[in-house]
């Protein structure tokens, strides 16, 4: 689900200006920072703004302006969760990846070489088996468990749901929620799971779930998100990619009869940013058992110059619904874009920190701010956000649900409770400038090996479907001018129903826009996510 990946925006928005209504809060901490490490004292920061343009310079005077005492102290590094480690013999199964390296083979040329690439000997699967009857959340087969990185001390956790139609031939999907830092347990329980959690903390099973005809794995990273833990962090996307690939090739190799099939990487928000990263690493491996074969990004955030220029007319009555914003602030807007553009031009150019910095919190602050103080619901255009901090009372109900000490016993939870998103890693993210960095640029890598599949929801205002269309139609590849020029289809539920959305496409490439459905598709329009997802999967979008 990923609602909160949303929460996508605030981490930047607040971090510069405190907005009547928000979802972040002002970082009390500000630590130290280094290009690379972050551990050099913001005492230094004079020196290492030489090289930054005067855009940036300004803009980082503006928030040492704001908050003097943040710049100067704290940490902005959080606490471990506490947890409990349990003894591998509590598992069903133990996968080492020390084991799966040792095995070698003879290829054609008679040269012995490793049967799967990658660094693999410091991770390790575990394995358990949850019984369907324990917590009613779907009758087929499940497991779920931890990917271990002992050296680095990180634990990432997983629920396996098989597919409830035909598992030995249907495909196999991951799924991932944003934020950076939000619970892709969320958008299980929220969106597009087998059940979800009502009021009363039931499970209500979902017709419309994407394992009516997949397998689908749902997983908790980076660390410190949801159910995972560590004792570090990771605040990269580059960073994650890595365990990733360690988690689906243990994980196929302990299931093998579900590496056969055809895999697919899902998500939305900030999984725009993961998913061309993690596909890029999986498919840089040439020996691996993971069978990728296309990726799905819906909402995401992926090419910030491209998509910020659309907050604009999104928030005034260009994107299909009634405008938010006044004439006033819609222009107000409209001025702040350019010096916005520069500052992501800058960061596009450099990557460095001290660039991407000032140009996500100037940008969100500029684009976002004005929007997000009227109340309204960034995620939904059409509605108010409401008392919740990420506007929907369910990420109450689903905390609540998976807080339960028989959920945690069942599913094998190792940490002392769950929170839906880790605002910390949101922020330490934003403040590691991996928030505004060119991931669109590895889109095209993709598009040579793979299909692409971007869609949006087309009355979410934080990653809009006006800026998501606008970036894949000016992504540099070489489809990119029969891909512009393909004009935009109807979605017709069935193939022949109600009309539920539009798409276009060419090549590897394929832009849908879902009706009436806002930053999470499947919680808005289920059985039109269900079908064009189910479509996708088949092949069915081929011109």
């Amino acid at each position: 689900m990923k609602v909160a990946t949303s929460a996508l925006l605030i981490g930047a928005a607040s971090a510069a200006v405190a907005p009547p209504q928000q979802v972040l809060k002002v970082p009390e901490s500000f630590k130290s920072i280094d290009t690379e490490s972050w551990t050099k004292p913001l005492q230094n920061l004079e020196e290492s703004l030489k090289s930054l343009t005067g855009e940036a310079r300004r803009v980082w005077d503006e928030v040492a302006l704001m908050f003097p005492k943040d710049f100067e102290a704290a940490s902005f590094f959080s606490s471990p969760k506490p947890h409990t480690r349990k003894p591998d013999s509590e598992w069903d199964h133990v996968v080492k990846g020390a084991d799966v390296q040792s095995v070698w083979v003879e290829n054609a040329q008679g040269e012995k070489e490793r049967e799967i690439d990658g660094k693999l000997e410091n991770y390790n699967l575990r394995v358990k088996k949850v019984d369907p009857s324990s917590l009613g959340v779907d009758k087929v087969k499940q497991y779920s468990g931890y990917l271990d990185d002992d050296e680095e001390d990180k634990h990432l956790f997983y629920w396996f749901f098989e597919s409830r139609n035909d598992p030995e031939n249907d495909p196999v999907v991951l799924w991932l929620n944003g934020g950076p830092g939000c619970s892709s347990l969320m958008g299980l329980f929220m969106e597009l799971g087998p059940g979800s959690v009502t009021k009363k903390l039931e499970i209500k099973y979902n017709d419309f779930s994407w394992n009516a005809n997949a397998s689908v794995i749902f997983l908790d990273q980076p660390v410190n998100v949801g159910y995972s833990y560590s004792s570090g962090s990771v605040s990269n996307t580059v960073a994650a990619g890595k365990d990733i690939y360690a988690l689906l090739t243990l994980f196929f190799k302990q299931f093998p009869e579900y590496a056969k099939q055809t895999f697919h990487i899902a998500g939305e928000s900030y999984a725009g940013h993961y998913i061309p990263v993690f596909a890029s690493e999986i498919l840089s491996h040439k020996k691996r058992n993971i069978n990728l074969s296309s990726v799905l990004i819906g909402n995401g955030l992926t090419d910030g110059l491209t998509q910020y220029e659309y907050y604009k007319p999104m928030a005034c009555g260009d994107g299909g619904w009634p405008a938010v914003l006044d004439d006033g602030a819609c222009q107000a807007m409209e001025n702040a874009y350019p010096r916005c553009a520069g500052l992501i031009e800058n960061c596009y150019n450099s990557e460095s920190v001290w660039s991407c910095v000032p140009a996500s919190i100037y940008c969100n602050n500029a684009m976002i701010g004005p929007y997000q103080r009227t109340g309204q619901n960034v995620y939904d255009v059409r509605r108010p956000c409401g008392s919740n901090d990420l506007c929907y009372d369910e990420i109450d109900w689903i905390s609540a649900y998976l807080n339960k000490k028989e959920v945690m016993k069942a599913v094998g939870a190792e940490v002392s409770s769950y929170d839906s998103c880790n605002f910390d890693i949101n922020r330490n993210f934003l403040l590691q400038g991996d928030w505004m960095k060119p991931y669109h640029r590895v889109v095209p890598g993709l598009l040579e090996q793979i299909p692409v599949l971007i869609y949006a929801g087309d009355a979410d205002y934080i990653c809009n479907w006006l800026g998501n269309k606008a970036w894949t139609e000016a992504l540099e590849w070489p489809g990119q001018k029969d891909y512009a020029a393909a004009k935009m289809q109807d979605l017709l539920l069935g193939g022949k129903g109600d009309k539920v959305g539009e798409y276009k496409t060419s090549g590897n490439f394929t832009f849908v826009k879902i009706h009436a459905g806002g930053h999470m598709v499947p919680y808005d329009q289920p059985e039109a996510s269900a079908e064009f997802y189910t479509r996708w999967l088949s092949g069915g979008f081929k011109e």
